[in-house]
């Protein structure tokens, strides 16, 4: 746990618990919604199968997933924390050019915007 607390810029428990939190709410929350945002689209896995409906389902899942993260990590006062991991994830998968400074540590982010 300290090794993660460390890795992740994060001074105390609470904070790490709610940080945990986050993620659990956001994980279940992302995956419920991307159903009826599919279905909306008239993508079902009975139309395309399940072959098709889960890639499409899992590749919209992460823009679902990052915006959420974000939102929420806001409304329990950690925003800082989940626009460094949304920032991280999207460079991860090869979207870093979005963005203009290139900073990969959590402390960096945190004491810039500090």
């Amino acid at each position: 746990m300290n090794k993660l607390k460390e890795r992740w810029g994060i001074k105390s428990n609470a904070e790490f618990i709610i940080i945990l939190i986050v993620f659990s709410i956001n994980g279940s929350l992302s995956a419920y919604l991307t159903k009826p945002i599919l279905g909306s689209i008239n993508i079902t896995s009975e139309q395309l199968g399940w072959y098709f409906y889960w890639p499409i389902a899992l590749i919209l899942i992460l823009p679902v997933y990052l915006l959420l993260i974000v939102i929420i990590g806001s409304l329990f006062g950690q925003s800082k924390f989940f626009i460094w991991f949304a920032k991280k994830t999207l460079k991860g998968i090869g979207l870093g050019f979005l963005f203009k400074k290139k900073s990969d540590e959590p402390q960096d982010v945190m004491k810039e915007e500090a």
